[in-house]
Parts: C-alpha cells; structure tokens; sequence
C-alpha cells in the first residue's frame, strides 16, 4: 500500500472515530503526520467528497459519502434483505436488540439489526463497528469455531483492550477469553454478563456457511434487569435456530457466497 493511500485511511479512521470533528493540529499530532502533510491528505479528501471542514470551527469531520458506499454494497450483497426477516422475528421472541455481524478477514462487522424492546431501556449501540472479540458475546462465538490454536492466536494478535473501558466482568487475560470461548464451543452459542459494558448481557451464535466454515454471527443483548442467565438460557434454542435457518440462507449472498 502506497504512503498516501496508507496515511489517507488513517485520517478517515481518526475522523470516524470523533464524530464531533477535530482540529488539523489534534489530528496530525495523533497521526504523527506533519501538519503540512495533514493540510493536503484532508484538502485531497475534502476534494472527493469524504470530508467536510465546519465554517465556523474549523474542524474537519466526515461525510455520509462513506456510509451510502457501506449500505450500497450491503443493499447488492442481499445479506440485509435475506436475514432481516429472522433477525425481526428473533427481536419479537426475545424482546431485545439482535443484530448480524459478518466476518471480514480477522474482524466481525455489524451489518443488520432489529430491536425487539418496545419499551423501557433500549440497548442500540453503533452499526457498522468491528467487533472487540475479546470482550463480547459475538467475539467469542465465532472464536469457539475456530480451532483452539488458531483462536488463542487470533486472540493474541487482537490483544484485551483495556478492560477499563468495559464491564466489571471484562476478561484481563487471553486464559479468560479461552474460558469463555471453551464454553461457548460445549454449548454452541455464548454468553456474557457486564462484559462488554456494565449492567449489560449478551448471547451470539455462529452463522456457517456451505463449507463448515463461520461466515458470520447472531447476537442478542440487552439490559440484565430483563436479559438475565435464566433468559438467555431458554433463549438459547431460538438462537441456535435463528443461525441455522442465516446459514441455509447465506448460499444466496454474494457476501457469504466469497467466505465459502
């Protein structure tokens, strides 16, 4: 990868992460770019339509040019118009938000939703991310697939974060996560409780695709006042079932048809 292409990717990455904007000089100092060099990789961006510069502050913040090209290509995959269904129904049984993340190289990435809370709290982080795989329910689904080497490596090469940022709960060492994922494997699905954030639970069951392989996951999460052990428990058939029937249905996505 060329030197600008590289530096170009990291501007638009910095700027996804601070949807408020920033400044020039907060930018080229986390990028260690010059702030030459971070005048023209923004002016170039800016010239393509992938970044607007406020008239009043001054900050520079991304366009929706990115997300239309992400729902463009989702929109042509079919993944979104094969699994909504089974996500919503899903949603209506367990009453909590389900999504479907994909698998992209080492990431997992949110790519459908369906809320089934009506009301009260709604758990509804952002679309679109990749997936800590260390500190979620969705991380260790796929994980419990792959076999124990190649997941303790993955794991290795994602490293922990810092459980700060996450629930009281969150695993501090790669034994931790093998704990969850060794238990995922014997149960065939995951779950965790004030893992990912605190007062939060979650449960993920992997999604395959013609040749065995983990293409993708199931998730349900939402607040531990409703979303206890024992609920995920008895939920854990339905989700089960909702993969199997993602899995049948994955042949017909180009998105899943290229894992295979």
């Amino acid at each position: 990868m060329s030197g600008a292409v590289e530096r170009s990717l990291k501007v638009l990455e910095y700027l996804a992460e601070h949807p408020e904007g920033s400044a020039v000089s907060a930018l080229a100092g986390r990028l260690e770019l010059p702030l030459s060099a971070a005048h023209r990789l923004l002016a170039d961006l800016i010239r393509y339509g992938y970044v607007a510069q406020d008239p009043h502050d001054g900050h520079y913040r991304l366009t929706t040019k990115m997300v239309s090209i992400g729902l463009a290509y989702l929109s042509r995959t079919g993944v979104v118009d094969l699994a909504q269904p089974l996500l919503d129904q899903l949603a209506s049984v367990s009453g909590e938000l389900v999504r479907l993340a994909v698998v992209d190289g080492e990431e997992l990435i949110f790519v459908a939703k369906a809320q089934g809370a009506r009301r009260g709290l709604r758990y509804d982080p952002d679309m679109g991310l990749s997936v800590t795989l260390a500190c979620s329910a969705a991380g260790h689904a796929w994980l419990s697939t792959l076999p124990k080497d190649d997941a303790l490596s993955l794991v290795a090469r994602k490293g922990l974060w810092d459980p700060r940022a996450f629930g009281p709960n969150a695993p501090t060492s790669i034994a931790a996560v093998m704990d969850y994922v060794n238990a995922a494997r014997d149960k065939g699905y995951s779950t965790i409780v004030e893992v990912f954030s605190p007062g939060m639970t979650a449960m993920a069951a992997p999604v395959f695709g013609a040749d065995g392989v983990a293409v993708g996951v199931v998730t349900i999460a939402g607040p531990m006042v409703r979303l206890t052990e024992q609920r995920m428990a008895k939920l854990g058939p339905d989700i089960l079932s909702t993969a199997a029937e993602v899995s049948r249905a994955s042949s017909a996505s180009a998105l899943f048809r290229k894992r295979h």
